[in-house]
């Protein structure tokens, strides 16, 4: 190859051109991904899974755990899979995670169990819920229940029934994550860690402990047929699956467990679908 001639620098300085073109496009490229936040872990790891698949029960589920997972009504969640009040699974059973109707009475039950209703059901007419459970397959290693029922039938009272006329603040501070339908199925709310963490409502504990993945110690608590809440990120639990709380009452304290600063993630949900507890909590 003939040498370039003297003096004419024209091809080396587009070579060079050509070099500091695509060394800047590269520079470019890895500023944008380093720019672009991960996900918060809550919204990419809860919830996640295929229902085609199906689910198979952890030592500490409960229905209300695995359905809350999944975005699912924990009733008809349980009627999909044949298993009835007081909801008892057994590890290594598997779900589907679909929903089937439930029966004429349960259904019309859960329509009068709404905060829009006018009066609550008086206490003696609470309806002790049916102790049938279908028991595990021969296949099922083990005939313990995952946990005990998360509502017994011999707990169940007017106070958890009963609909929820007034909701109330769970913690005090700023709202500083807005609910989202897409990404974040509730509000987070700062503070300092160990301030109190308060029920929104009566009701019945179903769920605390740290089977969810991205939430950390989290209470899933019972209002009636169609209300649950669920309190997140918790530093620690006060109360124990089964306890009967009052509106106001201190479940735990709040802390950044599942995330990486204090704050409580605080859900409202209606029929197993999140909705936006803003549309219900006091104005403040």
């Amino acid at each position: 190859m003939a040498p370039w001639p003297a003096g004419d620098f024209g091809a080396p300085r587009a070579v060079a051109s050509f070099k500091t073109v695509t060394c800047a496009l590269v520079l470019m490229l890895m500023a944008a991904c380093a720019g672009s936040p991960p996900a918060p872990v809550e919204d990419r790891q809860y919830g996640a899974g295929s229902p085609s698949e199906g689910y198979r029960v952890q030592e500490g589920d409960t229905l209300y755990s695995i359905a809350f997972r999944y975005g699912l009504d924990y009733r008809r969640l349980g009627a999909a899979n044949g298993i009835a009040a007081p909801y008892t699974i057994y590890p290594g059973q598997r779900l589907r995670l679909s929903e089937a109707d439930l029966p004429r009475s349960a259904s019309s039950s859960a329509t009068r169990n709404t905060s829009a209703s006018p009066r609550p059901a008086p206490e003696t007419s609470a309806k002790t819920p049916s102790t049938a459970v279908i028991k595990p397959s021969s296949k099922v290693a083990t005939t313990v229940p995952a946990r005990k029922p998360a509502v017994a039938a011999t707990t169940t009272t007017a106070a958890v029934n009963a609909p929820v006329k007034t909701w109330r603040w769970p913690s005090n501070g700023a709202v500083v994550r807005r609910y989202s339908a897409t990404v974040h199925k509730g509000i987070d709310i700062g503070g300092k860690r160990g301030d109190p963490v308060e029920a929104v409502a009566g009701g019945q504990v179903v769920y605390a402990g740290t089977g969810i993945v991205g939430l950390g110690e989290l209470i899933i608590v019972k209002h009636n047929e169609v209300y649950l809440s669920a309190y997140g990120h918790n530093e620690r639990l006060l109360v124990t699956e089964g306890d009967v709380v009052r509106a106001g009452e201190r479940i735990a304290e709040k802390g950044s467990s599942g995330t990486d600063s204090v704050r409580l993630h605080f859900e409202i949900r209606k029929e197993g679908k999140p909705i936006d507890p803003l549309r219900l909590l006091p104005r403040r």
